[in-house]
């Protein structure tokens, strides 16, 4: 898959993810902390602010799918990634002049998460094509790239106080171009369908992608799911969590940082110990049981109000997510066509981002009614209905996936 390359590919890919999520958690705490704690905004904007962060995703991600799998997966996610590199210094130059405004940080919002609707169907992808035989050992390795690199990424954002937003975000940028050097020495996969000489428009190609997720059982369980965890999850921990952290416990961007990266933290432990069992066959019934504690866990930090407890029950909820996440996306990747990989990975990113936007208003609006951590614990009794219902009628808690060769894309 390579040719002349500095790397191994999946070295080069692992070293592009790595760079994104780095970059990911730089921009998760500052952006919070400009919206939440520099400017002010009452809940109901920070909930709109985070909320054109994902709404990008919402609209493109399903076209940006049919188009990787067209045009070609690295060079799609070299472009997108290339694009996002340049967006953090439009916004350092903005703090720079002193000319940070609410507007500019939706301007910058929604222009981040149109670089991110478009990579990550064409990243997801790519991830078979490097695998080799373990996919879901595979799919671990990226989780733990991605939230370890975000660790550091919070750590250094904390330090926004005492740096300037201006120099995080810079390096942000930095830290992205080189991910697009990382998907450069990647050999670009033939797309399948010109291979094959296909000439389907977008709307077809989309429109097959989603016969193919909505005839198989499994797939539409595991997209509800992801559905759910983007509504109630994504809302309680990228507008709640803020909220709690200045009305609760006046809490600075290095306080903001360290719940970031406790909850990573969580993660990581969580997936080095998925890396030591190795694969898991009951993928389904491990990610229905992690959401379910991760529910009760989340409704639990919207009971306290002891700082160092909160910031426990983070990092257990990040432990609940290193498993249910790397679960679910194995699932979709094992259960993909080779073909239609890029569109039906989409589609999955979709359910998770679309429903983003929806749960960061729906959070936004209940802070603002009765508080952040009365919200916190209405987004986690949703989730439990959700799994409740999924445990009763859908086949994710008694399948089992086969460790087998995947397919060449």
């Amino acid at each position: 898959m390579l040719a002349h390359s500095m790397l191994q590919p999946k070295t080069a890919y692992l070293t592009a993810i790595s760079a994104w999520y780095g970059a990911f958690g730089m921009q998760s705490v500052v952006f919070a902390w400009l919206v939440t704690m520099v400017l002010r905004e009452p809940a109901e904007r920070v909930g709109l602010a985070q909320m054109s962060l994902l709404l990008p995703g919402m609209l493109l991600i399903l076209i940006a799918g049919v188009l990787a799998d067209r045009i070609g997966q690295r060079r799609q996610a070299a472009w997108s990634q290339l694009f996002a590199g340049l967006m953090p210094l439009f916004l350092a130059l903005a703090v720079y002049v002193q000319a940070l405004s609410f507007a500019v940080m939706i301007g910058y919002a929604l222009l981040m998460g149109c670089a991110s609707a478009f990579l990550t169907p064409a990243r997801d992808g790519l991830l078979n094509h490097v695998a080799g035989a373990d996919v879901q050992r595979a799919v671990i390795q990226a989780s733990l790239c991605q939230f370890g690199f975000q660790i550091l990424g919070y750590s250094f954002a904390g330090l926004a106080d005492t740096l300037g937003a201006e120099i995080i975000l810079v390096v942000q940028s930095l830290v992205l171009l080189l991910g697009v050097w990382a998907y450069m020495q990647l050999r670009e996969v033939t797309p399948r369908v010109a291979s094959e000489g296909a000439q389907e428009d977008v709307l077809t190609s989309l429109l097959d992608g989603a016969r193919t997720v909505i005839s198989n059982p499994l797939m539409r369980t595991v997209m509800l799911q992801n559905m759910a965890m983007g509504c109630f999850f994504m809302g309680a921990f990228i507008v709640g969590f803020p909220l709690v952290m200045r009305e609760v416990f006046a809490g600075s961007s290095a306080d903001l940082a360290l719940l970031n990266a406790l909850n990573s933290l969580g993660l990581v432990v969580s997936i080095l110990a998925l890396l030591k069992l190795g694969f898991v066959a009951r993928a389904g019934r491990a990610l229905v049981m992690a959401q379910g504690l991760g529910s009760i866990v989340l409704l639990t930090t919207g009971l306290v109000s002891n700082q160092p407890l909160f910031m426990f029950l983070v990092f257990v909820w990040g432990v609940c997510g290193g498993i249910a996440m790397p679960m679910s996306r194995t699932l979709m990747q094992q259960l993909a066509p080779p073909a239609q990989r890029a569109r039906v990975m989409s589609f999955y990113a979709f359910s998770f981002m679309g429903a983003g936007p929806i749960g960061t208003l729906f959070c936004g609006y209940l802070a603002d009614l009765f508080g952040p951590q009365q919200a916190i614990v209405i987004s986690a009794f949703g989730m439990l209905l959700v799994l409740v219902l999924i445990s009763l009628s859908s086949p994710l808690w008694g399948s089992k996936l086969e460790q087998v060769q995947p397919q060449a894309g």
